[in-house]
């Protein structure tokens, strides 16, 4: 059976769309009238997405097209709870898809139930979606399908999405009060600058009287805002794009992460976030089956610090050659102690996804921390800075008047 996609009018001649089964478009029409609708158009759905490009691999766990991790994660756990309840998979399949109300993931899942219903494997179905299902998530899919625990490793990859979605709304929502409030600070400062200090100022312009320093910076200053604001955001604009595009080359976007590294707090930052995702990767991969040297190429994948990732690559050669997981990492200098160490445990004592669940665990929590000591420094230095500013203008309209009361005692 194929997928297709349909247009129809119902009985009160609204126009609907949607996704179904059949073996031919005729039969799928066929369908259709049986349903009391007015078939308009019925063409297969798309079988293959396009291949994916190094780039677009870098969101790992994200749909492309408008489809977000939460419909990943969704469609796993749907998937997985309908296996443990010993359903077929192409049942299983049809069931998630009558359950999905989005249209191009119903057609997704309809085209994967038809390859398996021809034979292929799920993991074969879902390599024809590379923007929709990462490498990672397929690779693992077909460890489970071949040691024969497929809904355990799904209940894992949807416990995987989930975290990884919570973890960026945290994210989302801890940066949220300080974005907003860095806007409205930006913009009471220049609306300060723009218009309530040359209204005030204007007073003083008949008066043959010299204005203090302060007042006539704060003057030059409001006065160069309001003539090149305009050239100053087309500037910005154009600065943002020649980073953009200067970071398109490797080698450069390869040194400005190196630079990143080299930072104190952000640098930490960075390196705990990607520690965290190759060691959660790694885990989920050893924990299916997958071959070391195949979970390290795969878990370099979602690693986003090129030189973090190169030494994830380089580990994985040297470990072709011979070398433990851990010294290998341990060479590059660019993973934290305690992972290292946490992985060198797991290769002893036989319990190398164990470990790398802790370590995962313990970089999430750090990562977490810092996050928290980072806005909670800069939430209230940014409330300073901008009282301090605000002073500074009020100081500069104040002072004129003070001297002037001086003049007339």
């Amino acid at each position: 059976m194929a997928a297709f996609e349909y247009v129809v009018l119902d009985a009160k001649g609204r126009e609907k769309k949607g996704v179904t089964e059949g073996e031919t478009p005729r039969q799928v029409r066929q369908q259709l009238r049986n349903q009391g609708l007015m078939p308009l158009s019925i063409s297969e759905a798309a079988i293959k997405d396009k291949k994916q490009s190094t780039d677009e691999k870098k969101s790992a766990f994200r749909f492309q097209r408008g489809i977000s991790a939460t419909d990943l994660a969704l469609f796993t756990r749907q998937l997985a709870t309908l296996l443990s309840a010993s359903l077929p998979l192409e049942e299983s399949l049809a069931a998630v898809a009558q359950q999905t109300e989005n249209p191009r993931i119903k057609s997704m899942i309809f085209s994967i139930r038809s390859k398996v219903l021809e034979g292929h494997t799920l993991a074969s179905g879902l390599s024809d979606f590379p923007r929709a299902f990462p490498e990672l998530y397929i690779a693992t899919v077909s460890a489970g399908e071949e040691t024969g625990y497929l809904e355990d490793i799904l209940e894992r990859l949807a416990d995987y999405t989930e975290n990884r979605q919570l973890m960026r709304q945290k994210v989302s929502m801890a940066l949220l009060y300080p974005a907003i409030l860095t806007i409205m600070a930006v913009v009471v400062v220049l609306g300060l600058m723009t218009y309530v200090v040359p209204q005030v100022v204007s007073v003083f312009d008949n008066i043959n009287q010299e204005l203090p320093a302060l007042t006539t910076g704060m003057i030059a200053t409001s006065d160069f805002l309001r003539s090149n604001g305009f050239y100053l955001i087309i500037l910005l604009g154009l600065a943002i794009s020649a980073f953009k595009g200067w970071q398109k080359n490797e080698k450069n976007r390869f040194r400005y992460h190196q630079f990143i590294l080299k930072m104190t707090l952000i640098g930490k930052l960075s390196r705990s976030m990607n520690t965290a995702r190759f060691a959660r990767t790694l885990s989920i991969l050893s924990s299916a089956g997958v071959p070391i040297l195949d979970a390290l190429r795969i878990a370099a994948e979602v690693v986003s610090n090129l030189p973090m990732r190169k030494a994830v690559l380089s580990a994985s050669d040297k470990v072709r050659e011979g070398s433990n997981v851990s010294d290998a990492l341990e060479q590059s200098g660019l993973f934290p102690p305690m992972t290292i160490r946490l992985i060198s445990s797991g290769e002893s004592s036989g319990k190398m996804e164990d470990m790398l669940e802790r370590a995962a665990v313990q970089q999430e929590r750090e990562l977490e921390s810092m996050i928290s000591l980072i806005l909670g420094i800069f939430e209230p230095v940014l409330i300073l800075v901008m009282g301090v500013v605000v002073l500074i203008i009020v100081l500069a309209i104040l002072l004129p008047i003070f001297e002037l009361n001086q003049l007339v005692s």
